[in-house]
C-alpha cells in the first residue's frame, strides 16, 4: 500500500471559475501556493475551528497535493480553501484510488455557493478519468473525514450510494476499503470499530458553525450523522466514503459534474 503523489493537477491548465457572489477560484498545486496564501488560510481556518496550530496546519498541507482556492473578485483575498491527496492501496490484489479531502472552510458570508463544489467535482472527476483510461480495473473514491454535518451533508445530495448511509448496513466489501483507507492515513487514530477518527490534537468547530440543534436533529441525516459521530462537538471525525462514478451522481450531482466538465 503507498500513497501516491503523482498528481495530475497543473495550476495554469485550471481557468479562473467566476462565482455567484463575489467569488473566483482556482486549483493549484500545494507547491505553487505562497507565504502569503498560507497565512491568509491559515487565518481563515483559526476563525471558524478552536485549538487550531500553525505548525499541525503546516504539516498537513505538506502532505496534500493540490489545493482549491477561492478569492474575493474585489479583494484578491482567499475567502475559502480545500485541501486533497491522492491515496492508493490494494485490496484482494485489486487497486484503489482515493482521493482525500483535508482541510476544508468556506467564510460565512459565501457559504450556500457552490463554486468549490464545482471545482472540486470537475478537478476529481477528470483525475478519475484519467486513472481509468490508463487502468481501467481500478475502482476511485473519494474518502473524507466529518467532524460537521454540513460536510456529511453532501453525500446525499450528490451521491447516491455513499457509506455509512442512514439507509442501511455497510457492504463488507465497502467497509473493508474504508477500514484500509482510514489505518492508511491516519493509524492507531482510526478507529475500525465505530468508523471514526479520533486526531490526538483535534481542532473543534467554533460554537455557530455546525451545531447540532434539536431543529437540526428532526433532519434524518443530521441525526444519523450524530448518532455515528456522537463526539463531533470534540473535534471527533467520521470517516465516510462514495464511488467517484458518474452513475452514482444523482441528478444535483450530474448537474453540478456536468457544468464544471462543460457538459449538458
Amino acid at each position: 500500500m503507498t500513497n501516491s503523489t503523482d498528481i495530475l493537477i497543473k495550476s495554469s491548465s485550471l481557468p479562473v471559475d467566476p462565482g455567484e457572489r463575489g467569488l473566483a477560484g482556482s486549483v493549484v498545486t500545494r507547491a505553487s501556493l505562497t507565504a502569503a496564501e498560507r497565512n491568509q488560510m491559515y487565518g481563515l481556518l483559526a476563525t471558524y475551528f478552536v485549538d487550531t496550530e500553525r505548525a499541525r496546519f503546516e504539516t498537513d498541507l505538506a502532505e496534500k497535493e493540490a489545493v482549491v482556492l477561492l478569492r474575493d473578485v474585489k479583494t484578491g483575498e482567499i475567502q475559502g480553501f480545500s485541501t486533497f491527496m491522492r491515496i492508493e492501496i490494494q485490496i484482494d490484489k485489486s487497486e484503489v484510488v482515493a482521493f482525500f479531502s483535508g482541510d476544508t472552510i468556506v467564510a460565512r458570508k459565501y457559504w450556500g455557493e457552490t463554486i468549490l463544489s464545482r471545482l472540486w467535482s470537475r478537478t476529481v472527476f477528470a483525475e478519475a478519468d484519467l486513472i481509468q483510461a490508463e487502468r481501467p480495473s481500478t475502482r476511485v473514491y473519494w474518502f473524507l473525514i466529518c467532524s460537521g454535518y454540513k460536510t456529511f451533508r453532501f453525500l446525499p445530495v450528490f451521491f447516491r450510494e455513499f457509506y455509512p448511509n442512514p439507509a442501511g448496513s455497510t457492504p463488507p466489501g465497502m467497509q473493508q476499503i474504508l477500514n484500509t483507507l482510514g489505518k492508511t492515513k491516519f493509524g492507531d487514530q482510526y478507529d475500525s470499530a465505530s468508523g471514526v477518527v479520533r486526531l490526538h490534537s483535534a481542532a473543534r468547530l467554533r460554537s455557530g458553525v455546525a451545531d447540532v440543534t434539536e431543529q437540526r436533529m428532526r433532519e434524518r441525516v443530521v441525526a444519523f450523522f450524530a448518532s455515528k459521530n456522537p463526539g463531533h462537538a470534540e473535534g471527533d471525525e467520521l470517516a465516510c466514503i462514495t464511488e467517484i462514478s458518474r452513475l452514482n451522481l444523482t441528478r444535483a450531482g450530474e448537474r453540478m459534474v456536468g457544468s464544471s466538465l462543460g457538459h449538458s
